[in-house]
């Protein structure tokens, strides 16, 4: 590995980054891991727009400084933390871009199902709870997701992004901020149109051929409604992610009957007891004595029960 190339890689990035407004003045920190124990690391108070390759420090994985002239960043932490729950990852961007950063200031989720280049390299975004940067608590905050996304928005703060080398680490970034900023374009316009359920399975189906992992591909999501923001959905309450700006997309009818479905079985088994108890009184399958609209109507109130839940 050559260690060198990848610092100069890493100034790249930086000017990327840079010159992009993602990183204003000091902002923003990239790693890059290069042994099992070794990672390097972007100075703290050091424009990134502005790096050498004799900047670019090293660190273990425990967070030590083991090389360098210039302190390592103070947000390392986050960092190490992808590197512990993903072998496949190499190198992690930090940055702050301002569309997506005010999804974050706005804790607004990112709508799915409106761009193919979206849906493919990205997915859903999730959004974390918010903790003072720098510390071990700001570094747990983005633990639920690593596994199920390569981007993640951190509230009230800027984005994180992780990849096999620093340039796709950095790539995540880019797609998503250019993806925030068409939204909020399309929202001043007034109308984002979502795709259709058979749309967005043609996407997914795609996504899968070309090697690109998704939880809406997996078992355990194989009933959700792929449009909805399903994946991240139950972290929000704890991070005050809240739709306002955006509405909610419609139901996809696949998803939406399958809930239904289930909703009806569980019913059904909800009003059975019913149903034995008049059979035990000698009533044909249960059913006589029971009004028909009264039996709709437990019916009903069983189903909306459950899809309530």
């Amino acid at each position: 590995m050559n260690a060198h190339k990848i610092k100069q890689d890493m100034c790249e990035m930086g000017r990327r980054l840079y010159n992009k407004g993602f990183a204003a003045a000091n902002d923003g920190n990239i790693t890059v891991r290069i042994g099992e124990n070794e990672v390097l690391c972007t100075p703290t108070m050091h424009s990134k727009g502005f790096l050498k390759t004799e900047d670019i420090c090293t660190m273990d994985m425990s967070g030590k400084q083991t090389a360098g002239i210039k302190k390592r960043s103070s947000e390392a932490l986050l960092h190490l933390e992808i590197y512990k729950k993903r072998d496949d990852i190499k190198s992690v961007v930090h940055c702050h871009p301002p569309h997506a950063t005010a999804f974050a200031v706005a804790r607004e989720p990112i709508p799915q199902c409106v761009l193919p280049e979206v849906e493919v390299f990205l997915g859903d975004v999730p959004i974390t709870r918010y903790e003072t940067p720098g510390g071990k608590a700001f570094a747990e905050t983005i633990l639920p997701f690593v596994e199920k996304t390569n981007v993640i928005i951190l509230a009230n703060h800027g984005t994180v992004s992780y990849g096999v080398d620093v340039e796709q680490a950095y790539w995540w970034t880019e797609i998503l901020d250019a993806y925030c900023r068409i939204l909020m374009l399309a929202r001043q316009l007034g109308n984002v149109s979502y795709f259709s359920e058979k749309e967005e399975r043609e996407l997914l189906t795609l996504k899968q051929q070309w090697g690109w992992s998704d939880p809406r591909n997996t078992e355990e999501y194989k009933n959700c409604d792929v449009c909805a923001n399903d994946i991240f959905r139950n972290s929000w309450k704890e991070s005050g992610v809240q739709r306002r700006a955006f509405p909610a997309p419609p139901p996809m009818p696949a998803a939406n009957a399958s809930k239904i479905e289930q909703a009806v079985s569980q019913s059904m088994a909800g009003i059975a007891p019913v149903l034995k108890a008049n059979a035990s009184q000698g009533a044909p399958n249960g059913l006589a004595g029971i009004d028909q609209e009264e039996l709709v109507k437990m019916i009903t109130a069983q189903v909306m029960k459950q899809l309530a839940q």
